[in-house]
């Protein structure tokens, strides 16, 4: 493995300044991933864990998976890992967090640095493949940390703070954007269910209410029957309840008049005019 800080001072670097300090060097690698270190720098301590990663790697490759392809970004700021199709920064590195970067010799594929979380305090070793600029990455990481001391030196120590404070405002924004699609999407569901819950069954038949006059009550339809209605227990309505001979007349003897029940000519005739 290679410092790439041991770079001596009489080389110029590969980038301007103003390329570094006001915007970023971008460069396009495989991603074997990340994962935990015991120390924050030192040769042996990178290798065990490039070798713990090509050995997951390659189980994952036999399986079928691919190692993602991923786009770096350089800056005096530090290193940001995106998806380079859709620019989701996946992983945030602040320069003033990296104690570490090197490229392999003996795999000149292969470039690595060591970042300290900035949530589990962990120190975390990434490992990087790519075929032609795995040394260039390896100094343009180098000619950050260069700049960023020098800029250090010039504000004496405020640019320190405020890195700081710009990266967890930048953490901040991410979390919320996170939690701002997660409310989309429950929304959208809730959405989806009321939807559903509105729609009726197939083959289900809508019952109309039946419609009453001003007085609320159900118009008289003389062609209609009128039908027993069962009682709510389930049990036959009771049989309609018929009088005695006896009981149907009133006090003189005669039977209670019914208007329906007679015939035309039931009138005299000049009630019958009148009626007709």
């Amino acid at each position: 493995m290679n410092r790439a800080f041991n770079r001596k001072k009489d080389k110029s670097w590969m980038h301007t300044p103003e390329a570094l300090a006001k915007h970023y060097i971008p460069y396009n690698a495989k991603f074997l991933g990340n994962t935990e270190v015991e120390a924050p720098k030192g040769t042996e301590v990178v290798k065990d864990a490039v070798r713990k990663l090509k050995f997951q790697r390659h189980i994952k490759k036999s399986e079928g998976q691919k190692t993602p392809k991923v786009e770096l970004q350089i800056s005096i700021y530090g290193v940001k890992i995106l998806d380079p199709k859709t620019k989701d920064v996946q992983h945030n590195c602040q320069l003033h967090r990296i104690s570490f970067c090197a490229d392999d010799k003996t795999d000149k594929r292969i470039f690595t640095f060591i970042c300290k979380d900035s949530e589990s305090n962990k120190h975390l070793c990434y490992v990087f493949d790519s075929e032609k600029c795995a040394e260039e990455i390896t100094l343009t990481i180098g000619q950050a940390f260069d700049l960023a001391y020098k800029k250090f030196l010039e504000s004496g120590g405020k640019d320190v703070e405020t890195r700081k404070q710009i990266g967890s405002l930048q953490k901040r924004i991410q979390e919320l954007e996170t939690e701002n699609s997660e409310l989309k999407q429950q929304l959208q569901d809730l959405e989806e269910q009321l939807m559903i819950a509105h729609v009726p069954p197939a083959g289900s038949i809508s019952m109309k209410p039946q419609s009453t006059d001003v007085f609320d009550m159900v118009p008289f339809s003389p062609v209609t029957p009128l039908v027993p209605t069962p009682a709510s227990n389930g049990c036959p309505p009771p049989p309609p309840t018929t009088l005695p001979p006896d009981i149907r007349k009133d006090l003189f003897g005669a039977e209670p008049f019914d208007p329906f029940t007679c015939g035309a000519a039931d009138f005299p005739p000049d009630i019958q005019s009148k009626a007709g």
